[in-house]
């Protein structure tokens, strides 16, 4: 893995894009309320009921992951890059989606199948295929 092939900027940019895209996918006229039901919740439950530290804590764990999957989108990107010429949008876009299809997709419908979930898998996984595809196509286009 070559660190020193990781645009930082790029990365940055990935997080803030992944916290607009979960913001507006999960946001109360996106898919909020839907998924609120597919997780068994109903209007009578507070979403977030815990303490302010507790949602300073869930917010840096969300940021951190967000961190870590456009660092290793950027090392993808730019592996696959090096093997066909260079990276670009779109074959940015496409690791990102393949990532999503080889490893997001089944291994969280895996864990949604055992909680008996599955229709909050559609607004998750749905959630992840944007992100690793806007991420994948930011790192790609910024090289």
């Amino acid at each position: 893995m070559d660190f020193s092939s990781i645009n930082w900027l790029a990365v940055v940019a990935c997080v803030v894009a992944s916290m607009i895209i979960g913001s507006i996918w999960f946001g109360p006229k996106g898919f909020y309320p839907a998924w609120w039901k597919a997780i068994g919740k109903t209007d009578k439950d507070i979403p977030g009921d815990q303490s302010m530290s507790g949602m300073w804590v869930t917010w840096a764990l969300v940021i951190l992951s967000s961190f870590v999957q456009a660092v290793f989108m950027s090392l993808l990107v730019n592996a696959m890059g090096s093997l066909s010429g260079g990276a670009t949008l779109a074959s940015g876009a496409l690791a990102g989606f393949l990532l999503w299809l080889g490893f997001v997709a089944p291994s969280s419908l895996t864990n949604k199948l055992f909680a008996d979930r599955v229709k909050a898998w559609y607004y998750e996984a749905g959630n992840h295929l944007v992100t690793f595809v806007v991420m994948g196509a930011i790192v790609g286009a910024w090289q």
